[in-house]
């Protein structure tokens, strides 16, 4: 059903004081569906919405929600209620809540919760952010080695209803180390009196508490799992890090590097007050500027080759154009790759090969396409000069895209930072220098 019409259906029963009638509704919709209407409704409605909906819809609208409309939900229904929620919430997702409002706020909220439901959040919130302890949920279905079948299938139902996620079942010894794992499906499918020992993989690939969320992310991508363990310093098991959490990661790290291409900076969002959005722009910007004075500098000093070649000026914002555009391209494939593979030597000689040859191909297709143009307007010497500058130019710039996140990378650096921008800034000196360059050598044939 579509979002406008079960808006106004909803504004019906609301206004009718039709509860049953909503209830049936929103029984049939998914969590992201009624988080929609959440958002559609007028805000003079969310009161009574919330109070028609069950404690385990708000706490599945609640992970559904921003950060903003999540504190919105808990100050209209009060820490009584809302302790309630979070209760029952996936612990992770609420440690993510609860990071976002006051000490003051914090501590009423976890006061007013069930204890261990409060231990385990605090616990999860003295992790670091964006490391496999900081996304981590600590619900998961644990079992001993000794465990017949039957007594895993009686565990896994007894927690079936506080875990979301079963995917795997882990095996922990006496000092709850990690020591296999067994997939639902196994479980299934192997005999009642069967030993736990006898059906798990012992070789478990597991991260620790510290391991930066995107090798998590890379870890799961390149196996395929469907969650990964997370263990300490003493291999005990500590939580799961699910497929669900990571695709939030990748979204989150690909919106970060995309911000970082742009040089917008991440940390400007449609709330950002535009004092603060100019000051945290201004520094990368004032830093292209001077930059961008050495492009002044170029064309000042081939003043005499402009004055006596004004045609010049005519393939001159095309030749820097197609060098940025080919820089920035190769800049994004290099950024995505080098978060979704691992780096030797090969691969980067492979990779920088690749790329060489894309610009030699770009590069003469574009060249013989404006050196007719050139050509056929002003002279075959002109077309000459101009098809080859823009073969160079596009190679340096594509090379330029490629090798500079790649030393960023090798030094230590966020790749990212190698920014659009900048990329673009620097490849029109490239292109300037070299176009100019051609055509000052060639004067005597042109003139």
């Amino acid at each position: 059903m579509e979002t406008d019409k079960l808006t106004v259906l909803t504004i019906k029963y609301l206004k009718d004081s039709s509860k049953e009638t909503f209830k049936e509704m929103v029984e049939e919709l998914h969590p992201y569906d009624f988080a929609e209407l959440y958002r559609a409704l007028p805000e003079k409605h969310h009161f009574k919405f919330l109070t028609y909906l069950s404690t385990k819809h708000i706490a599945a609208l609640m992970m559904e929600l921003e950060p903003d409309m999540q504190k919105e939900v808990l100050l209209k229904l009060g820490i009584e209620k809302s302790s309630k929620i979070m209760d029952i919430m996936d612990n992770d997702d609420l440690a993510d809540l609860l990071s976002e409002i006051s000490e003051e706020e914090l501590e009423e909220y976890l006061a007013a919760m069930q204890q261990d439901e409060s231990q385990a959040v605090q616990q999860l919130m003295s992790y670091e952010p964006e490391t496999a302890g900081g996304i981590m949920t600590s619900e998961f279905v644990w079992l001993r080695d000794y465990y017949t079948v039957r007594d895993a299938v009686e565990k896994f139902k007894s927690f079936a209803e506080i875990t979301r996620n079963i995917y795997y079942l882990y095996v922990i010894d006496e000092e709850k180390k990690l020591v296999g794992v067994v997939s639902y499906r196994d479980l299934l499918l192997a005999d009642m009196d069967e030993k736990i020992h006898d059906i798990m993989f012992n070789r478990v690939l597991s991260v620790s508490l510290d391991t930066d969320q995107e090798d998590v992310a890379q870890l799961i991508q390149r196996y395929d799992f469907l969650a990964v363990p997370v263990v300490d310093e003493k291999e005990a098991l500590k939580g799961i890090v699910t497929v669900d959490d990571v695709i939030d990661v990748i979204h989150d790290e690909a919106q970060e590097d995309i911000e970082k291409l742009s040089a917008s900076g991440k940390d400007i969002d449609f709330q950002t007050a535009a004092s603060v959005a100019a000051y945290r722009r201004l520094p990368w910007l004032i830093l292209l500027l001077f930059i961008g004075l050495v492009s002044g500098g170029i064309l000042d000093s081939f003043e005499n080759t402009l004055d006596q070649v004004v045609a010049l000026i005519f393939f001159m914002p095309m030749i820097a154009g197609m060098t940025g555009n080919t820089g920035t391209q190769s800049l994004a494939v290099v950024v995505r790759g080098l978060v979704t593979n691992d780096i030797d030597r090969k691969t980067v000689t492979k990779l920088v090969w690749r790329e060489f040859k894309v610009g030699i191909i770009i590069g003469l297709v574009c060249g013989l396409l404006v050196f007719l143009v050139a050509m056929a307007w002003q002279s075959f010497m002109f077309g000459i000069v101009v098809g080859v500058s823009l073969i160079a130019t596009i190679l340096i710039g594509t090379m330029a895209g490629t090798i500079i996140p790649l030393i960023l990378y090798r030094v230590g650096l966020d790749p990212a930072v190698a920014s659009g921008p900048l990329i673009t800034t620097l490849n029109d000196i490239f292109s300037l220098l070299i176009y100019f360059g051609i055509a000052t050598s060639l004067m005597h044939f042109l003139i």
